[in-house]
């Protein structure tokens, strides 16, 4: 279930590990189906163990640790250089040559600094130095994630512009009708098309077109560049005000944020997951639930007439 602002959360909870020196990776031995994970684990250690930690990102619905090149220059190092600019150079060569740890949490799984919500489902452990948090760990309690190292240029091949659109919350209004007006798909299901727009999932994108009223099984080419336009400043206001919410956590408490608490924001929910419950908007209709490519999608008929 995680998606942008749930993972977004994630990386904002991951940030103190920035500085830390991984010491030690550990695969714990549980009796459940592993993740996918490359390289192999002895890879992890060979690779990973003496590097720092140089940040966190979000890749639409991925969390992705930069670790430093082995010549890696330090901060402290650089202290007699006097120019800023050359400064920030050499740092930011750095990060582009950084390799690439990226955990995709896809339905259960939860990047974490603190104890996870069971111990049994705990996927693969950086244990670290340097400073206040001790490690980073994976979760997923249903064994779909995935957690790889990257090159940077095998990153840019996973994850590139040829993979992924842009960011949903980067997206300007005209790049973001222009890559949906033209389709002759049903709205709903090409918001969670990653190729064009990345990091809205099946959650939000029920409840962007809700407030947007727009049926989700108009076609995009329907849809008016006035209503595109209004349904890009909803998805960014909802995901930006989900991240203050820090995500959604739904009834099967399976999502957590680093510090394994609670999510805020289903309470915030207006039409996902209240299938028959009365729209908060017109208090006259009760919420649909239809099916559209294999999953749920929550909506009210009189807000949202076809």
């Amino acid at each position: 279930m995680p998606e942008l602002p749930e993972v977004e959360t994630m990386c904002r909870g991951l940030a103190p590990t920035v500085g830390s020196t991984i010491q030690r990776i550990e695969f714990p031995d549980i009796p459940y189906r592993p993740i996918v994970t490359t390289p192999s684990p002895s890879q992890w250690t060979e690779r990973l163990v003496g590097r720092k930690i140089l940040g966190i990102e979000r890749v639409a619905k991925r969390v992705v640790i930069l670790v430093a090149p082995r010549n890696y220059v330090s901060e402290k190092s650089l202290a007699c250089f006097t120019d800023k600019l050359e400064v920030d150079e050499v740092f930011e060569r750095q990060r582009t040559a950084a390799d690439r740890i990226v955990f995709q949490p896809k339905m259960a799984g939860i990047a974490m600094i603190t104890d996870p919500p069971s111990a049994a489902h705990t996927r693969v452990v950086l244990h670290l130095s340097g400073t206040s948090c001790e490690r980073i760990l994976y979760w997923d309690r249903r064994g779909l994630g995935t957690a790889h190292i990257w090159t940077p240029s095998e990153f840019e091949l996973y994850l590139g512009p040829s993979v992924l659109g842009p960011d949903a919350l980067s997206v300007t209004p005209d790049a973001f009708a222009k890559a949906y007006k033209p389709l002759n798909r049903p709205v709903k299901p090409a918001l969670l098309d990653q190729r064009l727009v990345a990091g809205v999932g099946n959650l939000y994108a029920s409840e962007i077109l809700h407030r947007s009223c727009i049926h989700p099984e108009r076609k995009c080419d329907q849809i008016s560049l006035k209503s595109w336009q209004l349904i890009h400043r909803f998805m960014q206001e909802i995901l930006l005000d989900a991240i203050a919410h820090e995500g959604s956590t739904l009834n099967d408490g399976t999502y957590r944020n680093a510090i394994n608490g609670e999510g805020g924001y289903q309470n915030h929910h207006r039409v996902y997951g209240r299938e028959g419950e009365h729209c908060l908007n017109c208090h006259r209709s009760t919420i649909v639930r239809i099916v559209q490519s294999q999953r749920s999608t929550f909506y009210c008929k009189t807000c949202q007439p076809r």
